[in-house]
């Protein structure tokens, strides 16, 4: 146990490090902290081939990002879920679903694999960066995974943060009230952080609204994720060699969070206290992706991942301003 800890504890040092350092350049410049976690992780990359970090760094991508995703369950509960109305939920749903077989039809179409697909359509259908590391955690390996969740967690942040600016105008332009802006801005915008931003920015109730419905959106990454672990797994079933992908642990505890955040008042600085650590777990995590990332790779991998993005950002999007103004 002691020789374990002793090869994780230069990786985790400086991976705390580069994540303390995210968060010190986000407060003070209005930047996602995602994205400057990725780029400053990029630019130390040579310490997971060059130094005793790369047992650390890998245990940040995996366990710490499991950790991460399982203390959101505390900020959620059965109660926002039903606040919303179940023609929310419906819409909510229907929007999720239909982004991520959009990204599956167009990766089809464009004869890139699936599994970006999956991936850039849960992150940008659910929520944006966190959904992607989740997703990723779960998917069968393959050669160009990382290359992959980084293209993604850069894009939706990107995005995500154009939308926290552009949208609230959008909404306005479109006259909606302060329901539908709440709608629009929660069901829309990829990364809970931004969505406050851009709620926040209309109105303090818009934001809470938006927040909630951003919130309720989060919670579906549960079936999801559990769907995608069932269709990995008949596809690996042809494959002996391959060990089935079980539900992992990471969802489980996601899901008693829940649960028990729903039935016991859990005080709300315990939760902030666990949203704080969610939040830098994954912080940890991304800049541990960046680490590990291959510059070159991710330079040459084209045009197409970047459009299928902004194509998924803009169907999720019109299907909101349609129902909307439909229904």
């Amino acid at each position: 146990m002691k020789s374990k800890l002793g090869d994780l504890a230069p990786g985790i040092g400086i991976v705390s490090i580069t994540g303390l350092a995210a968060l010190f350049l986000s407060d003070h410049y209005a930047t996602p902290v995602m994205l400057f976690a990725l780029l400053l992780g990029i630019a130390v990359s040579f310490l997971y081939d060059e130094t005793r970090c790369r047992t650390g760094i890998d245990f940040t991508t995996t366990g710490l990002l499991r950790v991460g995703v399982a203390l959101i369950g505390l900020n959620i509960t059965l109660q926002d879920l039903v606040g919303l109305g179940w023609h929310t939920g419906l819409l909510l749903v229907f929007a999720v679903t239909s982004t991520i077989l959009f990204g599956l039809i167009v990766c089809r179409l464009l004869k890139i694999p699936l599994s970006f697909g999956a991936l850039t359509g849960g992150a940008v259908g659910i929520c944006g960066a966190s959904a992607a590391l989740a997703i990723s955690a779960i998917l069968p390996d393959y050669k160009e995974r990382e290359r992959d969740t980084l293209v993604t967690v850069i894009g939706v942040t990107l995005l995500s943060t154009i939308a926290m600016i552009v949208y609230p105008i959008l909404s306005h332009w479109l006259e909606f009230d302060t329901q539908q802006t709440s709608l629009f801005l929660g069901g829309t915008i990829h990364d809970v952080a931004q969505v406050v931003g851009a709620g926040y920015s209309v109105s303090n109730e818009t934001g809470d609204m938006a927040t909630l419905t951003k919130l309720v959106r989060v919670s579906l990454l549960v079936p999801v994720v559990a769907v995608l672990v069932v269709v990995a797994n008949r596809k690996l079933s042809t494959n002996h060699n391959e060990k089935p992908v079980l539900l992992p642990l990471f969802l489980i505890a996601f899901i008693a969070l829940m649960m028990i955040n729903s039935v016991i008042h859990i005080p709300e600085s315990v939760t902030s206290f666990a949203g704080q650590c969610s939040r830098f777990a994954l912080v940890m995590a991304m800049a541990g992706i960046g680490m590990k990332s291959n510059l070159r790779q991710l330079l040459g991998v084209g045009v197409k991942p970047i459009l299928i993005l902004i194509a998924e950002t803009i169907w999720i999007a019109v299907l909101f301003v349609v129902a909307i103004k439909v229904f």
